[in-house]
C-alpha cells in the first residue's frame, strides 16, 4: 500500500511571515494541531499548537507580531506519496513524529499522514508499533 492511498490530502498551509496568532486561529478553526509552512506549495516547516506554546507564548512574545518563522520547526522529515506505507511508519517511528508531510516527487506537498491515518487504513501490528515507538519519552533537556 502506498502512502497516497492512507494520507489526508487536503492540507492548508500557513505561509511563514504569518502571524502565529492567525497560525492559532487557522489551527481553531481547522481542528488541528498542526500546519505546515509553505511558501507557494514547497513546505518549507511544521508548525504545532506546542511549538506556539513553548516557544512564543512561554517566553513571553506578541502572538500578533510573532511571525511563524520565528517558531517553526524546519528541515523536516517526510515521505514521497509513491512510497510504501511501511516505510513512512519507520519514518515516524525513527524520528518520533505523529504526522508526516508528504510529498509527491516535484517536492510539492501533497498530504500529511498521521497516525489516525496508519489506525484507519493499515493493520493493528503496524499502527502498534509505531505508535509505540513515537510515545516513548524523550530525554529530558536540563
Amino acid at each position: 500500500m502506498q502512502v497516497k492511498e492512507v494520507m489526508t490530502g487536503s492540507v492548508e498551509c500557513v505561509a511563514p511571515d504569518a502571524t502565529i496568532a492567525s497560525a492559532a486561529a487557522r489551527m481553531r478553526d481547522l481542528d488541528v494541531g498542526a500546519l505546515p509552512i509553505c511558501n507557494n506549495d514547497r513546505l518549507e516547516g511544521m508548525v504545532t499548537d506546542r511549538d506556539i506554546a513553548i516557544r512564543a507564548v512561554a517566553d513571553g512574545r506578541d502572538p500578533k507580531s510573532t511571525t511563524v518563522r520565528d517558531v517553526m520547526t524546519p528541515n523536516l522529515v517526510y515521505a514521497f506519496d509513491d512510497q510504501d506505507v511501511e516505510e513512512a511508519a519507520d519514518l515516524m517511528r525513527e524520528h518520533q513524529i505523529r504526522r508526516l508531510p508528504v510529498l509527491n516527487r516535484d517536492k510539492r506537498l501533497v498530504g500529511i499522514v498521521s497516525l489516525g491515518d496508519l489506525a484507519v487504513e493499515t493493520d493493528e501490528e503496524l499502527v502498534g508499533s509505531t505508535l509505540e515507538a513515537v510515545s516513548e519519552p524523550a530525554q529530558p533537556h536540563r
